[in-house]
C-alpha cells in the first residue's frame, strides 16, 4: 500500500446518512482525546488527513478515508462527559449503528490509552467486541509518556483487568517515537490482502456455481 494516497472521502452525522457497505473496512475506536487522529495520521505518514484536537469529543461524526479498495473509519470518541445528553445519545447511535450493521468490517483497532487502567467504556467495548466476534487489535497510546517501571505496571494492570487479555493482540504506540506504526501497517496490508483473496475465492465459487 502507498500510504501518501490516502484520502478523506466523506464523514457522516447520523447513521441513517451512510451508504451500503462496498468494500473492506477497518475501524478506529476509542475513548475521546485517545489518539485516534494522531494514529491515522502516522499510519498515512500525512500532518492533517485526520484532524488533531486537544478539545475531547472533537470527532463528532464517523470519517471515512480511502487508500485502494479499503476504507479506513475513524468512529467518534466515546466516553466524554462534558456534552449535551442528546449529543451523547447521537453518538452512541452512531457507533452502535455502525458496528451492528452488515458491514465489511474487518479489523477494528481499539485505542486505548497506556498511562490509565481500562475505563468502564473500554471494557464494555471490548466485551461488545468479543461477544459479536469482530477481529480486533488493542493499540496503548501515548506509550512514549511512560519509563520502563512504568510500562512494566501498565502492561500487568491491562493483564488483570482486559478479558481474554492473552488472545489479544496488542501493540503500544508513540506518535513521538513512531514506535508500532510499521506492525499496524504490516497489520492493515494482511488483513486487506486476506480480505481481497477471500473476495476472489468467493466470486470463483459463485461463477463455478452459475
Amino acid at each position: 500500500m502507498n500510504y501518501n494516497k490516502a484520502e478523506f472521502h466523506s464523514c457522516y452525522g447520523l447513521f441513517s446518512q451512510i451508504p451500503e457497505s462496498d468494500r473492506t473496512e477497518i475501524v478506529f475506536a476509542g475513548r475521546s482525546n485517545v489518539g485516534k487522529s494522531t494514529l491515522i495520521n502516522k499510519i498515512f505518514n500525512r500532518k492533517s488527513l485526520a484532524r488533531v484536537s486537544s478539545v475531547p469529543g472533537k470527532t463528532a461524526t464517523i470519517n471515512f478515508y480511502s487508500l485502494d479498495d479499503v476504507f479506513f473509519v475513524d468512529l467518534p470518541g466515546y466516553g466524554y462527559a462534558k456534552v449535551a445528553k442528546t449529543e451523547k445519545q447521537r453518538w452512541a447511535g452512531l457507533i452502535e449503528g455502525y458496528l451492528n450493521a452488515d458491514r465489511n468490517i474487518e479489523l477494528v483497532f481499539l485505542l486505548i490509552d497506556m498511562r490509565h487502567a481500562p475505563t468502564a467504556d473500554d471494557l464494555h467495548m471490548i466485551n461488545f467486541l468479543i461477544d459479536n466476534e469482530l477481529p480486533f487489535v488493542i493499540i496503548l497510546t501515548k506509550a512514549d509518556k511512560l519509563n520502563k517501571t512504568e510500562r512494566a505496571k501498565a502492561m500487568k494492570v491491562f493483564a488483570e483487568t482486559i478479558p481474554c487479555y492473552e488472545d489479544i493482540h496488542i501493540i503500544p504506540f508513540s506518535s513521538q517515537t513512531f514506535e508500532g506504526v510499521e506492525e499496524v501497517r504490516k497489520i492493515i496490508e494482511e488483513t486487506a490482502e486476506d480480505a481481497r483473496v477471500y473476495s476472489e475465492t468467493d466470486e470463483i465459487s459463485e461463477e463455478e456455481s452459475d
